[in-house]
């Protein structure tokens, strides 16, 4: 049977502020036991299709976010469902909610209940650049959130959220 929630961290430890991903993860490690699976995949467009299938009904997502509209380390919580995929989706870009919206118009087991957790950066393209120390000092923030967000869902009853 499949963990009933997945954390998954998005990013690329080669680039700066991207790196929050793979951080996570590796600060998460010693979470993922019984129905809850932390999985990092430096993976983008279809790639991520199989890390949002076959898996339970809750997905946690970590990621990397440049607003410009918040300080580094800022924490930004969306609710998958107020999350929209742009309207004429190109087949050249495939994000993430084009990918869930492919698993579910497919059938292939997306969960329902999305949660994106997006750490504002400051540098997130710079290859080999450091981390902003902002963005570092709010991987056990970042962390803490989804591992309460995958406990409220352990206790919320099937089909209530």
């Amino acid at each position: 049977m499949p963990p009933a929630t997945r954390i998954l961290c998005l990013g690329n430890d080669l680039l700066a502020d991207d790196a929050l991903g793979r951080a996570a993860a590796d600060h998460l490690a010693g979470a993922a036991e019984g129905d809850l699976e932390v999985v990092y995949a430096p993976s983008a467009g279809f790639a991520l299709l199989d890390h949002v299938t076959g898996m339970g009904q809750h997905l946690v997502l970590i990621d990397a976010i440049h607003t410009g509209a918040a300080d580094p380390g800022t924490i930004h919580e969306f609710a998958g469902a107020d999350l929209a995929v742009p309207a004429g989706p190109s087949p050249h870009y495939v994000g993430l909610l084009e990918v869930l919206q492919l698993a579910r118009a497919l059938d292939l087991g997306a969960p329902d209940d999305v949660t994106v957790l997006a750490v504002e950066t400051a540098d997130e393209i710079t290859v080999g650049g450091a981390m902003h120390p902002l963005v570092r000092a709010a991987i056990p923030r970042v962390c803490a959130r989804a591992l309460a967000l995958a406990e409220t869902r352990r206790r919320t009853p099937a089909g209530r959220s």
